[in-house]
């Protein structure tokens, strides 16, 4: 026998099919390249990173991320500085934004990181948000230390009219009448839900008084960055980082304790340490998302509506009881936020209506066939 032929075992029909399973894996290959090749050349540019961002975290996505790491810290941050025993929260923030300048670095190294605007925000804004970043972290993580959760979440209601009155000082921003009295409702709610835990003393509620302005403004320079310089929340969480670590190094010796080099740092410790501080990029990536895609104000309702569902969650699924005020003050603030969030949807479904240009009618393509048509009418009327 001679070789074994291929060609005629397949036949006509075999060579063509496999010709058209390559012709296709070759079509769907350059569309995965086509569509890669679309994104780098997206993030090349401030607008187009701006774009993508806006197309794929829209406020209700950015804000279900922020809520689902939020309570994910809470409790990570709960075993480290309970179970696990480390009680350095400068220290601890200050790892957070190191792990997030590295993985930032990585992302920049393998071109995913968005470039920044042109240069058209102060050195001096950045500067700013940096250190604000520093004080607002580090100042939040010790007052939980030093406070309990429920004057935590007090201090936590002034913030909301400090945003109010900080966005009209700076930016002659207003809010309307109804969306005053839901906010209103909210704080009372969450104030009465809150009441049955304050437990503070004096050094803590000065952190906690202290915490409240930074707090307030590093909102309002995040949301006001993003969505009048055309941020993007990577972009401008690189850029920031650098000076927030240097800020938080020089805040660890005024407000840690002593004994960091005396803690144990066996595989469970760093294991949770380092889990503390992914999720701690998460929450500042998810943050600044949230921030560019609604408002300050909605961030902060935002963290308050987490509190209340915890409440009530723990309620509903865990058996706790929290009294019977709590719960109720609990459901008057979900009240009120979504009574506070229908007003910004009818707000931004106005916005988009208003913003919507008046569509031309699209001209008629022309076809070969209209195309012969008029060059026979064309050699009709010249012959006449």
């Amino acid at each position: 026998m001679g070789w074994f032929d291929f060609d005629s075992l397949l036949g006509s029909y075999g060579r063509k099919f496999i010709k058209r399973k390559d012709s296709d894996a070759g079509e769907a290959g350059r569309a995965l390249e086509e569509l890669r090749s679309s994104l780098y050349n997206e993030l090349r540019t401030s607008e187009g990173a701006k774009r993508q961002q806006q197309r794929f975290c829209g406020p209700v996505v950015a804000m279900s991320f922020n809520f689902v790491v939020s309570v994910g810290i809470i409790l990570t941050n709960k075993l480290v500085m309970g179970k696990v025993g480390f009680n350095f929260p400068i220290f601890l923030t200050l790892i957070h934004y190191s792990i997030a300048w590295i993985l930032l670095a990585f992302f920049k190294a393998l071109s995913l990181l968005p470039v920044s605007p042109p240069s058209k925000t102060a050195p001096s804004s950045l500067f700013s948000l940096g250190a604000i970043m520093a004080f607002a972290s580090g100042l939040a993580n010790t007052s939980l230390k030093y406070n309990s959760v429920g004057f935590y979440q007090m201090a936590k209601i002034a913030v909301t009219p400090t945003i109010v009155l900080s966005e009209f000082l700076l930016f002659r921003k207003t809010i309307s009448f109804k969306k005053v009295l839901a906010l209103v409702v909210v704080s009372s709610g969450v104030a009465v839900a809150t009441v049955t835990d304050l437990e503070f003393n004096a050094f803590g509620a000065c952190i906690a008084i202290a915490w409240i302005i930074p707090s307030a403004v590093n909102k309002i320079l995040w949301s006001n960055l993003q969505q009048q310089a055309n941020w993007t929340a990577l972009a401008l969480m690189w850029k920031t980082t650098p000076i927030t670590i240097f800020f938080l190094v020089a805040l660890m010796p005024w407000l840690d304790p002593p004994g960091l080099l005396l803690f144990k740092w066996d595989l469970n410790n760093s294991t949770a340490v380092l889990i503390s501080a992914l999720l701690g990029f998460l929450l500042q990536w998810s943050g600044a998302l949230a921030l560019g895609a609604t408002s300050a104000t909605s961030h902060v309702v935002l963290g308050q509506f987490k509190t209340c569902v915890i409440l009530v969650g723990g309620y509903l699924l865990l058996d706790s009881d929290p009294g019977f005020v709590s719960l109720c003050g609990a459901v008057v603030a979900l009240g009120g936020m979504s009574v506070y969030t229908s007003l910004n949807l009818k707000v931004s479904k106005e916005s988009s209506s208003k913003q919507l240009p008046m569509q031309n009618p699209v001209p008629k393509q022309k076809t070969s066939e209209n195309v012969s048509e008029e060059s026979t009418e064309t050699k009709t009327t010249i012959a006449v």
